[in-house]
């Protein structure tokens, strides 16, 4: 299967019809967004301080896969609970990043009568501060971790990043080095995807689970050279869990068996293109559009579900597609692009939102969650399985 940047994604959801499943697209009317006009996120659920600050490590014992003449390395930004705001707002994407971001969608914008300029990226509102001073807590935070898909920066999962951070975890959104559409490093170069078009999913599944295990061992400490995030607030070794979306999300399996501190994962869209090759006995939600139903034309779902032998929940969302379960739902939305999706964008944000928080607050936070328990009234649109 040939890789895809997340501009050919969209362009493929919106003018040819499918992702990964998903109904025919409609024709989209031309609203063009003002220039001065910022896109927003919406504000968290729990209304605590927020900061974020970004790391960089590099795995020196290691060849990067797709560029085997340099090491391993990534960017990780971390959400997390703050004392207090520090008065300096938490920028989506760098400047190169942005720009990157809206050559790599024209295509996709021109179509829907959309002008961005090349910084709009930059002027996303978020809901975090800058380096603010972290909460700290007996026994330490507790984690979860981000991947996002396939070509898509880590800043797509920033909603639902500051919604956990406002409920008092830690959140790990990394940035897999020459798998995004841009990343940017501290000393200001900024790479691109050059796995794009060649990565098989398989490699991707482990590099990714390498990826989450690094990461770990720099969060925590366990490698013996301290956390690399030395002025923040510890972390909560038995309490880590992973949430992934589409390959960050099918990446959860290699990781949670490679890994046995990752207790708990989340998988919003992917297809399980790495099997359990044995019983996964911790908790897995799977959370989908309305293709991933039992049943489907994706058989990896059932396979996986068959294969999960602790907690699990099989859960799909009625309007969705592919990339509704990333800040894209919101965004797009704020461009007047209507064919996105069938339902809502801030509608299906509060989905993700809701649900992926409840499986986080059942399993790290040892806090019941009523809304796993079945269909709710709340959110009629989701449909739970069991097959």
């Amino acid at each position: 299967m040939k890789r895809r940047t997340l501009a050919a994604a969209v362009v493929s959801l919106l003018m040819a019809g499918t992702v990964a499943g998903t109904g025919t697209a409609r024709a989209a009317a031309a609203v063009p967004e003002p220039p001065d006009t910022a896109m927003a996120l919406p504000a968290p659920g729990v209304h605590r301080p927020v900061g974020r600050t970004v790391v960089h490590l590099e795995d020196a014992g290691r060849a990067d896969p797709w560029v085997p003449g340099e090491r391993r390395e990534l960017m990780v930004s971390l959400w997390y609970p703050a004392v207090r705001p520090s008065g300096v707002p938490a920028p989506y994407m760098t400047g190169q990043e942005s720009a990157l971001y809206v050559k790599a969608n024209k295509a996709f914008l021109d179509a829907n009568g959309v002008v961005l300029a090349d910084d709009a990226f930059t002027r996303v509102v978020t809901h975090a501060t800058v380096d603010a001073e972290p909460l700290r807590v007996p026994g330490g935070l507790p984690l979860v971790v981000l991947s996002p898909g396939f070509g898509m920066h880590r800043a797509t999962l920033t909603g639902l990043a500051e919604e956990l951070a406002g409920r008092g975890y830690l959140v790990a959104g990394i940035g897999h080095n020459h798998e995004s559409t841009a990343i940017t490093f501290p000393d200001g170069h900024t790479t691109t995807c050059d796995a794009c078009g060649k990565a098989p999913w398989p490699e991707v599944g482990a590099v990714r689970a390498r990826d989450v295990s690094f990461v770990l061992d720099r969060l925590t400490g366990q490698d013996g050279k301290g956390p690399v995030w030395q002025d923040g607030a510890p972390v909560d070794p038995d309490r880590i869990a992973m949430v992934g979306h589409s390959a960050g999300g099918f990446s959860t399996v290699p990781a949670m068996l490679s890994d046995p501190r990752v207790k708990a994962g989340v998988n919003m869209d992917g297809g399980f293109h790495v099997l359990p090759d044995r019983p996964l006995d911790r908790p897995l939600l799977m959370l989908g559009q309305p293709g991933r139903v039992p049943g489907g034309s994706d058989g990896s779902w059932q396979k996986t579900w068959d294969a999960a032998t602790g907690w699990k929940r099989w859960l799909t969302v009625d309007g969705t597609q592919h990339l509704s379960f990333t800040d894209l739902a919101v965004l797009t939305k704020q461009l007047g692009i209507r064919s996105f999706q069938a339902l809502d964008g801030d509608r299906a944000d509060a989905v993700t939102r809701a649900y992926v928080s409840a499986f986080v607050e059942t399993h790290l936070g040892c806090r019941a969650a009523p809304l796993l328990d079945g269909p709710s009234q709340r959110y009629p649109e989701v449909r739970f399985h069991r097959p």
